[in-house]
């Protein structure tokens, strides 16, 4: 501890020894009242310090962090309480949330984030096949004419629409490998072009 969180810890029990004392003398009269009222204030200071002492991990929970930018070049994004990783992604102008999918080989949109980019479901064909842990769905063969991660703007990328029943879209390798670094540490994924 530094000398002025010391004065300051040293001022606060001083202040908290002089309200006591004084509580005290204005209640000696009625003990069994006056040790209900510092019982009570006993848990309220103690639910305080396990409050701040776990805040970093209610903190998570109640307000998940964003992804961050750092230096315009990396972006790190935390690990949700789930497990997965998730970043929202502007294609063709609209904010579309993904889960980051390193076993996906390409960009998976579901059928609603795909209306809302602006991709006609009549307009689609799908003419592809994709085995996943569901089985075997239909995709439609898409080019996305932008996907924006803050700086970061790709042009023409390719993805894949989903026929089957996707509650989020997929983050593949096809945009992944576009940058330089991929890391997943600490929980943490970091990427970086």
């Amino acid at each position: 501890m530094t000398g002025e969180q010391i004065g300051s810890l040293a001022y606060l029990l001083l202040l908290g020894v002089v309200i006591a004392g004084w509580h005290f003398a204005a209640n000696r009269k009625n003990l069994g009242r006056l040790a209900q009222q510092a019982a009570v204030w006993v848990f309220l200071f103690l639910g305080a310090i396990v409050a701040v002492g776990l805040w970093s991990d209610i903190r998570d929970t109640v307000v998940p962090r964003q992804a961050l930018m750092q230096d315009g070049r990396q972006v790190v994004v935390p690990m949700a309480p789930d497990g997965h990783f998730y970043l929202t992604l502007e294609v063709n102008g609209v904010p579309v949330r993904f889960v980051v999918d390193t076993g996906a080989s390409e960009v998976v949109l579901s059928g609603e984030d795909a209306a809302r980019v602006g991709l006609s479901p009549d307009g689609l064909i799908f003419s592809g096949r994709a085995f996943t842990a569901n089985g075997m769905v239909e995709t439609a063969p898409v080019r996305l004419e932008t996907v924006a991660l803050g700086p970061h703007v790709d042009t023409g990328l390719r993805a894949v629409v989903n026929a089957g029943e996707l509650t989020e879209s997929l983050l593949g390798m096809s945009y992944l490998r576009r940058f330089q670094r991929l890391e997943i540490s600490g929980g943490e994924l970091v990427l970086e072009r």
